[in-house]
């Protein structure tokens, strides 16, 4: 069964995760208010970043710096972008 949330991201009802993306508050507070299309965007950014930053996930700094992103991406605030990354042009 589908369930929708209030997504926090794209101010819309949308489809919900099926499970918590990580344990603890912060994985229900994701499960309960972002989007399964939110979570691929922030996904794919995090990816950009950990690429282009050269973040180990071995080092704690790396995962909280990642944390503080994600926090700043869902809720709108300014947030770090990969430097020099320009998004593919859409094919009609």
């Amino acid at each position: 069964m589908s369930r929708t949330v209030n997504c926090i991201k794209l101010k819309k009802e949308a489809l919900g995760l099926t499970v918590p993306p990580m344990p603890g508050p912060k994985g229900m507070w994701v499960y309960e208010n972002v989007c399964q299309e939110a979570w691929k965007m922030w996904t794919d950014h995090q990816t950009r970043l950990i690429n282009e930053k050269q973040l180990s996930m071995i080092d704690p700094e790396s995962r909280k710096y990642l944390h503080e992103q994600m926090d700043k991406f869902f809720k709108g605030d300014d947030y770090d972008k990969a430097d020099g990354y320009v998004p593919e042009a859409k094919q009609s």
